[in-house]
Formats: structure tokens, C-alpha cells, sequence
């Protein structure tokens, strides 16, 4: 159907403006993190809110204050999560995933990159994207909570202390760890 009534645009039109309104004033007050690419629980309730904005605008059969309180519900669930997390070390590490190392010093890292399913491609690809030629030129690629990778490059002086937290590396050593992912 193209076209039902006036009456119907009008309605989308106004829950449109109030239901963006409401949204971004909802968000600015619980903070950054609510929208920040960070773990699967953040991306759910991204991927929430976007289903739940249209769903307030478009369907006739959500009530406009529901849909507010659904918002609510799902912006505050977002806000105490990130907020035990802080604070509890235990539940951050069952609500976010710990970062991997994936290529050290020019070697893959093979058990890593089958338990994360990522190929040498996708190490590879992320090499070039950061400028590098040559993966002997690279102290490590790990793979963020967030899904992205980050190239560290090699320096006279590496210390690799921002490897501190990642799964399958161990600082006082500063090479990979070899068999089970735990974290230093």
C-alpha cells in the first residue's frame, strides 16, 4: 500500500520528532558508553533501541509510553551492567570478553586464531590497513572485545605493558602464553 491517510503521516511525523527527542535525551543523560562499540551486550542494546525507535513510529499497535519505558528499561539494564562491571572484576569478565593476542613478534598465533576464527587473511588485512608492509615489523596484533584488531607496532623499547590484559600474553615474560587463554 502507497498511501492510507493524512492522519497516518501526521501520527509518524509527531512520534517520529517525540520518540527522537526522548531517545537523545535519554542517552545524553546515561553517558557515552550506552552507544560505544564495545562488547556483545553493548551491540544488543544498540541493535534494541534502533528496533524499538521504529517500532514506536511505525507500529499503530505500540503504545507511545511503553515504548518510552522499553527504552528505559533497556538504557538502565545497559547503564547497571557497564556499572557492576566497574566495579566487580568477576562480572566483567562474564558480560565483556577479554582481548586476544593473535600475532607476536612476527609469529601467528595459531590455537588463538582457531578459537577466535580468524584467519591469517583478516591478520593480515589489518597489517596493510595500519600502513605495514612486513608482519616482522609488527611486537602484535590482538584482537579487542570490541572486534577490531589492533596493531602494535615493533619499537627499540617495547615493554609491551598495554599487553598486560590480554588473553594468551604474559608481561614479566613478554612473549604469547601457550595453551589455555588466561588472563595475567
Amino acid at each position: 500500500m502507497f498511501f492510507d491517510d493524512w492522519a497516518g503521516i501526521g501520527r509518524v511525523l509527531i512520534l517520529a520528532a517525540v520518540a527522537y527527542v526522548t531517545l537523545i535525551f535519554l542517552l545524553q543523560a546515561s553517558g557515552k558508553r550506552t552507544l560505544a562499540k564495545m562488547t556483545a551486550f553493548d551491540f544488543i542494546v544498540t541493535v534494541a533501541i534502533g528496533s524499538l525507535l521504529a517500532n514506536i513510529i511505525l507500529s499503530k499497535n505500540t503504545v507511545f509510553l511503553e515504548g518510552i519505558v522499553a527504552f528505559v528499561v533497556l538504557i538502565g539494564a545497559q547503564y547497571l551492567i557497564s556499572s557492576f562491571s566497574i566495579r566487580s572484576k568477576k562480572f566483567e569478565t562474564l558480560v565483556k570478553p577479554e582481548p586476544t593476542l593473535l600475532l607476536h613478534r612476527g609469529q601467528f598465533l595459531r590455537e588463538a586464531m582457531d578459537n577466535e576464527r580468524v584467519t591469517e587473511a583478516d591478520i593480515l588485512s589489518a597489517i596493510r590497513q595500519r600502513g605495514f608492509s612486513s608482519i616482522e615489523n609488527i611486537e602484535a596484533v590482538v584482537f579487542e572485545a570490541d572486534g577490531t584488531f589492533d596493531v602494535i607496532p615493533e619499537t627499540e623499547r617495547s615493554s609491551a605493558s598495554a599487553l598486560k590484559n590480554v588473553s594468551n600474553y604474559s608481561v614479566e615474560e613478554q612473549k604469547p602464553m601457550t595453551g589455555t587463554t588466561s588472563r595475567s
